[in-house]
């Protein structure tokens, strides 16, 4: 890694010049800001985002129901034809398939006690007039998702804490980059205005003396 590499430029030699100084204390706070900054941060964004998704987690399962449900019968084959033509229009662009799920028709009564009749999308296998199965709820009996898993909230979490300390320590060696950059061409700089003061001079005999 260069921003380590930059630190050895502190080693006592005649011929450093001032930039390599700079440079190396530049290369010493980008070093510290990887290695301690940036995970600090990282950690600190990964706390908040878990406290809000698991906020938002404890919320859903509060409004959240899961009631049973009865089959009725199958959608009605304009609305399945309906879907999957429109599954068909969106997958055309992108040359994908995906797999279509059947509807059907069921009822369920709400945990305040309403009763609710409606198309829901099936399992796998579609059922038979008559079974059970389950579906997520409000208290109204509206259709909902699946509440945020806390272990889903916890990964999230995660994620997007370590997606910061990333981004925290790409800037730094960004910054870094350009300050090294700035610096080199400052060197040339002086270079050439050396060069060019002591170029007239160059090869003459005694031209030191």
């Amino acid at each position: 890694m260069r921003t380590a590499m930059g630190v050895w430029r502190w080693r006592r030699n005649p011929l450093r010049r001032p930039t390599d100084l700079f440079e190396a204390w530049v290369a010493f706070a980008a070093l510290v800001c990887v290695l301690v900054v940036a995970p600090a941060i990282g950690w600190v964004a990964g706390l908040q985002v878990d406290g809000t998704l698991q906020q938002a987690a404890h919320e859903q399962r509060q409004e959240r129901h899961l009631v049973p449900a009865v089959v009725l019968r199958p959608a009605p084959e304009s609305a399945t034809t309906a879907d999957a033509s429109a599954s068909a229009s969106a997958d055309t662009s992108t040359q994908r398939t995906a797999p279509h799920r059947t509807q059907i028709v069921a009822s369920w009564t709400a945990p305040d006690g309403s009763s609710h009749e409606g198309t829901v999308p099936a399992a796998e296998e579609p059922p038979r007039p008559g079974e059970r199965f389950r579906i997520w709820t409000d208290a109204r009996g509206r259709l909902v998702g699946q509440p945020l898993d806390p272990s889903a909230a916890v990964f999230h979490a995660g994620m997007a804490g370590l997606a910061a300390a990333i981004c925290v320590a790409t800037l730094v060696e960004t910054v870094r980059r350009l300050v090294v950059r700035r610096l080199t061409h400052r060197r040339y700089i002086r270079l050439d205005r050396a060069w060019a003061a002591a170029g007239p001079d160059w090869g003459r005999a005694g031209a030191g003396s």
